[in-house]
């Protein structure tokens, strides 16, 4: 019988591209997934990879065995959930990954009332940024994913996928009390040309929609600091080192020299979705912790 936890360790090769990338995405040692991918060689008959230069790549029956053992284990996937909707019962273990804001502004306080509510259900949390929180769980690492959304910035979420908007928010500008801007209602982006950002890092979709904004400015936004956390930023504003844009959720109080200025002309807003697989729809826990986030996620400012 095929072993699915040795198929995927073989998925996973097939995905990042080597042993050593995959152990290092699943957390095994790549003596350990070489050994479960020889058992499913032994158990299969056939050889599941082929070495090109330094790496590896699935051969062609390794290629049938990814593809068809992934669709058994959906179909595995969605019988449990449906043995577990019979039972009733919001118990096992399952992973809820993401963003930093979210995991303060939402998931911390929505798993605390769950895992009081339901003392057989434990729920693992990794923060991720969307773009990996959505491959983890379309692949079948974690089992739910809170992931944001800003504007037009592309975020493919894959068709196998079910999701749910469950909190509509806005980023703010963060100045200095000196600032020039610091006593307007609101600003609009031109308005910040040539001013110094601090923002997160290359490649994240905050720093892609900082970007965006400044599309109708025919200019770049001038980024002097980077820092991934936005508490850090804020420090950075309140140092007077540069101007912010942080979103509400999760944001905590303000330093007392900085001060939170609305933006127009575009307004910088984004949506949480949360994400799940189909073949885990009828599962109680998954459901359980969905609806939670979504209830939470109303009641949020």
């Amino acid at each position: 019988m095929i072993d699915l936890t040795a198929l995927r360790s073989l998925e996973a090769v097939d995905q990042f591209g080597s042993v050593v990338a995959a152990a290092d995405e699943l957390g095994f040692t790549p003596s350990a997934v070489s050994q479960q991918i020889k058992r499913l060689e032994r158990q299969s008959g056939v050889a599941l990879l082929e070495r090109v230069g330094r790496g590896v790549i699935l051969s062609g029956p390794g290629r049938i065995l990814v593809a068809e053992g992934s669709r058994i284990a959906e179909q595995l996937e969605r019988l449990e959930s449906d043995l577990q909707a019979h039972a009733g019962d919001v118990v096992g273990q399952l992973e809820l990954v993401g963003f930093s804001t979210s995991m303060r502004g939402l998931i911390g306080p929505v798993v605390a009332e769950l895992t009081v509510a339901h003392p057989g259900l434990q729920v693992r949390l990794t923060e991720l940024e969307p773009w990996d929180a959505v491959e983890r769980v379309s692949t079948g690492q974690s089992d739910v994913a809170l992931v944001h959304r800003w504007g037009d910035v592309v975020l493919e979420i894959p068709d196998h996928l079910e999701r749910r908007v469950v909190h509509h928010d806005e980023a703010e500008v963060i100045l200095h009390a000196t600032h020039r801007l610091a006593g307007r209602s609101q600003v609009t982006v031109a308005d910040l040309v040539d001013e110094p950002w601090i923002a997160t890092p290359d490649g994240t979709i905050c720093r892609q929609w900082l970007h965006r904004m400044f599309a109708g400015t025919g200019r770049l936004p001038r980024i002097e600091h980077v820092s991934m956390e936005f508490a850090s930023h804020q420090a950075l504003v309140a140092a007077n080192l540069g101007i912010a844009l942080i979103p509400r959720l999760g944001r905590g109080p303000l330093p007392d020299d900085t001060r939170a200025v609305r933006v127009t002309d575009p307004v910088p807003a984004r949506e949480t979705i949360v994400i799940w697989r189909r073949s885990q729809d009828r599962s109680p826990a998954v459901r359980a912790v969905v609806a939670a986030l979504a209830g939470a996620g109303a009641g949020a400012g």
